[in-house]
């Protein structure tokens, strides 16, 4: 771990990594480049390092150059780009690669393009070392592309803090705090809603219910909400696609949590998984399946008594809360597995009064 300013770092991309990702994006472009002098352009101040080692791994001739964005006196407000400082060659009919050590929400690159296109270069195309898909908003497409990363703030090999880290060889990502991260599980009405409204609070994480961002999404007719709509009628399991798709969007809002508690989410290993994948990018992952063990009985009684007030169709009427029952057991009961293998898997009696099981769980997450 590194301290640069008021922030810590720990390592995220080594040297090796970067040096192969380089000698690829070299390799491509030399092919791409046969029989031609480009001149390549790299962006100030990041790209100086990733410039250096990509023009020694470049096969043929070629010209070397470096840009900085500038703006007019009274623009700075806009962030509007005027002009380019730095280029002297004349780029008139020429191949030109513009280098960037990485590229975000692409703002800076878009218009960077867009000012050499006016030159009127012979070709043009874009590099970089590192790339954020989940960031990027602009419909350029990036040429070549070294190594993608999820949305991360990171320093190293070009890259700075406020100043500082541009001369490390490898690249580290800023250290967050540890989050606690919990799947709530059970069968529908096993009380997870419940449960997870009282621990959300004792425990200061934010509650990420499936039903919730589903109802939300089938009430405002969105094109998933109403795909959702159409499988829960039926008493079967929304689509893992969908899913995903819908409750990715809703972890992205609260970036900083302490922790989730995801409440009918995951269902599958296809979404565990996702899952996984999805904490493994913010550097953070599930810390426990706490499932809540609830008799077949028990459970109809519970949703035929809430379907008398809730207005759900799903709660209305017995034979599609038996399926929805035995559905869930036919395709999430190897998620018990996926998570035992882990030593992450907890089965906690989820019959008593709230606060009973309330103190059951809580002991359990203690733990964890």
């Amino acid at each position: 771990m590194i301290q640069l300013h008021d922030k810590s770092f720990v390592p995220f991309i080594s040297k090796k990594q970067i040096e192969t990702a380089i000698v690829k994006l070299a390799s491509q472009i030399s092919e791409d480049t046969k029989g031609e002098t480009p001149i390549f352009i790299g962006v100030l101040n990041g790209a100086f390092m990733v410039m250096s080692d990509l023009m020694k791994s470049y096969k043929g001739n070629c010209e070397v150059s470096f840009v900085k964005m500038a703006s007019y006196k009274g623009t700075e407000t806009t962030g509007k780009v005027t002009k380019l400082i730095g280029v002297n060659e004349g780029l008139k009919d020429r191949v030109v690669i513009l280098v960037e050590d990485i590229v975000d929400t692409g703002t800076t690159l878009e218009l960077l393009h867009e000012i050499v296109l006016k030159e009127k270069p012979k070709t043009l195309k874009t590099a970089t070392l590192f790339f954020k898909p989940e960031a990027y908003k602009k419909n350029l497409i990036i040429d070549y592309i070294g190594i993608e990363i999820p949305n991360r703030f990171i320093v190293g090999f070009g890259l700075d803090y406020d100043g500082l880290g541009r001369n490390l060889p490898e690249i580290y990502q800023l250290k967050t705090q540890h989050m606690t991260n919990i799947i709530l599980f059970g069968p529908p009405g096993a009380g997870k809603g419940t449960q997870a409204e009282v621990l959300k609070e004792s425990y200061n994480l934010v509650h990420i219910s499936t039903g919730d961002v589903f109802r939300y999404n089938i009430k405002n007719e969105t094109d998933l909400g109403m795909l959702a709509k159409s499988y829960m009628d039926k008493g079967q399991l929304v689509p893992d696609e969908v899913t995903i798709k819908m409750l990715k969007a809703e972890f992205e809002k609260h970036e900083g949590a302490n922790g989730f508690i995801f409440d009918g989410f995951p269902r599958t290993e296809a979404q565990a998984e996702a899952l996984d994948k999805l904490l493994r990018q913010k550097n953070t992952q599930v810390d426990g399946m706490v499932a809540l063990e609830v008799d077949d009985e028990v459970l109809v009684k519970r949703l035929l008594e809430r379907g008398k007030t809730s207005g759900r169709a799903d709660d209305s009427d017995e034979s599609i809360i038996r399926n929805r029952i035995k559905v869930y057991y036919q395709e999430t009961a190897i998620l018990k597995n996926y998570y035992q293998k882990q030593n992450k898997y907890f089965g906690v009696d989820g019959v008593g009064s709230i606060s009973e099981i309330t103190d059951r769980l809580s002991k359990v997450i203690d733990k964890l």
